[in-house]
């Protein structure tokens, strides 16, 4: 996979993309980061990207013209087409089920805004979508980006030292991860449940799922209640 990212502030990207997973797996390659200055294509001695919202009202807006001038420079870089993505907090909320639907794609293009956000013709004209990683505001989509890149590589064959670790994570299957386990057996008086140490995998399963149901139920009812909701629809002859 290719994914671009236009952003105002690529050095931002530097640590999270040179660390871990994300390095791994630009070193193995398994996926291109590309990142793309915005200001870069502004056409003033001020490198000017914003400007006041007609109508009034506070703050700035991006304006459309550097925006569409660096999207498509980026898209000239290769030849797939690439689905482009606005961080937003009116975007659709990234989940789970987004985020292995995205790393599926050839080609990724990620456009992390500032200000108070974009001209709507940047998301019209360019056919993009909105995502949002939760219900509040950041100072810029650079985080959003970034949390969404992690999400979609890890998913990516090969990018993990063990593909079936990501089967196993929170949301995978709806429910919230099992509790996790490593020695020691007791620590200050705390053991290890003993079905974990039985060494019978079956039964060892069987409790994972037991706890991941409880664990949901409590902390995230509302997944609960879509996740049994989702079974007995499979149970109805």
């Amino acid at each position: 996979m290719r994914i671009d990212v236009l952003t105002l502030f690529p050095e931002m990207f530097d640590s999270p993309l040179s660390h871990s997973i994300l390095k791994r797996a630009q070193e193995r390659n398994i996926v291109e980061i590309v990142l793309s200055n915005i200001r870069d294509f502004a056409t003033d001695s001020y490198r000017k990207v914003d400007d006041k919202p007609y109508g009034g009202g506070a703050g700035m807006v991006m304006m459309p013209g550097p925006m569409f001038d660096c999207v498509e420079h980026a898209q000239a870089q290769a030849a797939e087409p690439s689905r482009v993505i606005l961080l937003s907090p009116q975007g659709e909320p990234l989940t789970q089920e987004k985020v292995v639907e995205l790393s599926r794609e050839p080609r990724l293009m990620l456009i992390a805004g500032r200000y108070e956000g974009f001209d709507e013709r940047i998301r019209t004209g360019l056919n993009a979508e909105s995502i949002s990683i939760g219900d509040y505001v950041l100072s810029g989509g650079e985080l959003g980006a970034m949390v969404l890149i992690d999400a979609v590589v890890r998913m990516m064959p090969g990018a993990l030292g063990d593909d079936d670790s990501a089967a196993d994570d929170s949301f995978s299957n709806g429910l919230l991860e099992y509790p996790q386990y490593t020695r020691p057996e007791e620590f200050r008086g705390m053991r290890v449940p003993e079905i974990l140490l039985s060494g019978d995998h079956g039964k060892i399963a069987q409790w994972r799922k037991e706890q991941s149901l409880k664990r949901t139920e409590q902390w995230r009812p509302e997944l609960y209640e879509t996740y049994r909701q989702a079974e007995s629809r499979k149970n109805d002859p």
